[in-house]
């Protein structure tokens, strides 16, 4: 009696590792480059794996490996170097800066401080001494 050892598992009769040409390859990646196509739609159209096709669209961007075979029509890529442009800015309004405004009066004379409020330490010691 022959009977097939159920462990083994026999690939799929007609399913077996593809090899596609270049051609082919270029055809589906240009097909995929249209504007408003989706490469899932396209790879289940041709029956392939859209992680395969998405990696056949990275390979030909990064080095024109799937040249167009002569007879095609490949599409044209534009680059197009950013021209530079100047841009005036308005200088940023200027802020009177905040100081500390001191009044002292001590009979008829009156003494106006201001002193800057990015000494206000120096100013707190100051009135400190002149206070005590």
């Amino acid at each position: 009696m022959n009977t097939p050892n159920p462990k083994i598992q026999m690939p799929a009769p007609g399913r077996r590792r593809g090899r596609y040409s270049d051609k082919f390859k270029h055809e589906v990646v240009t097909a995929c480059l249209e504007p408003g196509v989706s490469t899932a739609a396209i790879a289940l159209a041709n029956g392939l794996n859209a992680n395969m096709v998405r990696r056949w669209m990275v390979e030909s961007a990064q080095h024109n490996k799937f040249d167009a075979p002569a007879g095609s029509t490949a599409l044209a890529s534009v680059h197009t170097q950013a021209a530079f442009i100047p841009v005036k800015f308005d200088p940023p309004p200027t802020v009177p800066q905040a100081d500390i405004r001191i009044e002292l009066q001590h009979g008829t004379t009156t003494v106006h401080v201001h002193w800057p409020l990015q000494a206000s330490i120096q100013c707190a010691q100051w009135l400190r001494e002149v206070l005590a």
